[in-house]
C-alpha cells in the first residue's frame, strides 16, 4: 500500500473511533411521563404504562448533544414555521444537519481513496476544497428540503381548509354554535388537517379561551393566513351571533379560486419549459439537414 492509501485507511479509522466515543457520550433523553409514571406510587400509575421508558431517535440524541454543544450562530437560521407545519423538533432538524454534514466530510476522502486504488491521483487542495464544499452544501441541504416539504404542506392544508370551511358554513346553517361548528366539522374528517384543526380546538376548550383564538395563533405559527381569517370570521360570528354562512362560502370559493390559479400558473410554467427540449431538437434536425450541404461547399472550395 502507498503512503496515501495508508493515510486515508488511519484517517478513517481515527474518525470513526472518535465518532463512536461520541455516540457514547451522547445522554440519553428518557420519556418524561414515562419516568414520573415509574416514580410514583403504584396507586397513582397509568394503566397500562410501559416499563421501559421511550427512547428518543438517534437523530433526535444527535441534535440534542448539537444544540448544547455547537453555538447558536452555526444554524444560520431555523425554518421555524416549516419545523412545526411538518411536526418535526429542532433537535431532530439539527441532528439531520449534523449528519448530512458528517456525509460530506466522509465522501470526498472515500472517493480520492477509491480512485487513488484506480491510479488516479489529484493535489491535496482537490480533495480539500471538495470535502468543504461537499459538506457546507450537505449542511444546508435539509433547510431546503424543510422548505419544500412545508411548501407542500401548505398547499394540502389549503385544500383541505376549503373543505373545513364548507362543513363549518352547513353547521352554521344547521343551527349549531360556533364552537359546535367548529368542533363537529373537524370531526368529519380523517386527514392530518382536520385532527391539527381538532388538537387545537380541544386545546382551546381546555385552556378556556376562544376556538378562533387558537386556530388564529395556529395560522400565525404555520404561517397559514387563511386560517387567520377564517378564525376572524368565527371571531365575529361568536361575538355577535350573526350568521356568517355567505361569508364561510365566499371565503371557501376565494380560496379554491387561488389555488386554481396557482395550479394554471404552474402547468404554464411547465408548458414553457417543454418548449426548450423541442426547439433543441429542431435546431438539431435543422443541422442535420444543412451539414451535406455545408461538407459539400467546403470540400468543392478545397
Amino acid at each position: 500500500m502507498t503512503g496515501l492509501q495508508l493515510a486515508l485507511l488511519s484517517g478513517a479509522l481515527l474518525g470513526g473511533g472518535v465518532a463512536l466515543v461520541i455516540w457514547q457520550l451522547v445522554p440519553a433523553q428518557p420519556d418524561l411521563i414515562d419516568t414520573l409514571d415509574r416514580l410514583s406510587p403504584p396507586a397513582r400509575r397509568r394503566a397500562g404504562t410501559p416499563a421501559v421508558a421511550a427512547m428518543p431517535s438517534n437523530e433526535e440524541r444527535l441534535g440534542v448533544w448539537a444544540l448544547k454543544t455547537l453555538p447558536r450562530a452555526t444554524w444560520v437560521r431555523t425554518p421555524t414555521r416549516e419545523l412545526a407545519i411538518l411536526r418535526k423538533s429542532e433537535a431532530q432538524f439539527y441532528g439531520e444537519k449534523v449528519l448530512f454534514a458528517v456525509a460530506g466530510l466522509v465522501i470526498p476522502p472515500v472517493l480520492t481513496g477509491f480512485f487513488a486504488l484506480l491510479g488516479l491521483t489529484f493535489p491535496a487542495v482537490v480533495p480539500a476544497a471538495a470535502t468543504v464544499a461537499m459538506a457546507t452544501l450537505l449542511f444546508f441541504l435539509p433547510d431546503y428540503n424543510a422548505r419544500d416539504d412545508a411548501k407542500k404542506a401548505r398547499v394540502e392544508f389549503s385544500r383541505a381548509l376549503s373543505a373545513y370551511i364548507d362543513l363549518c358554513a352547513l353547521e352554521r346553517n344547521s343551527g349549531s354554535g360556533a364552537r359546535q361548528a367548529m368542533e363537529n366539522a373537524a370531526a368529519v374528517g380523517d386527514s392530518w388537517v382536520f385532527r391539527r384543526i381538532g388538537e387545537e380546538l380541544a386545546r382551546s376548550r381546555y385552556g378556556g379561551h376562544g376556538p378562533w383564538d387558537g386556530l388564529a395563533g395556529l395560522g400565525d405559527e404555520l404561517g397559514l393566513p387563511e386560517l387567520g381569517d377564517f378564525a376572524d370570521i368565527m371571531r365575529i360570528a361568536g361575538d355577535e351571533d350573526s350568521k356568517v354562512y355567505k361569508q364561510l362560502r365566499a371565503r371557501s370559493a376565494s380560496m379554491r379560486s387561488a389555488m386554481l390559479s396557482a395550479e394554471l400558473t404552474q402547468a404554464n410554467v411547465v408548458e414553457e419549459r417543454m418548449y426548450i427540449p423541442a426547439s433543441f431538437l429542431g435546431v438539431v434536425f435543422l443541422g442535420l439537414l444543412i451539414a451535406p450541404s455545408i461538407l459539400r461547399l467546403f470540400s468543392g472550395a478545397n
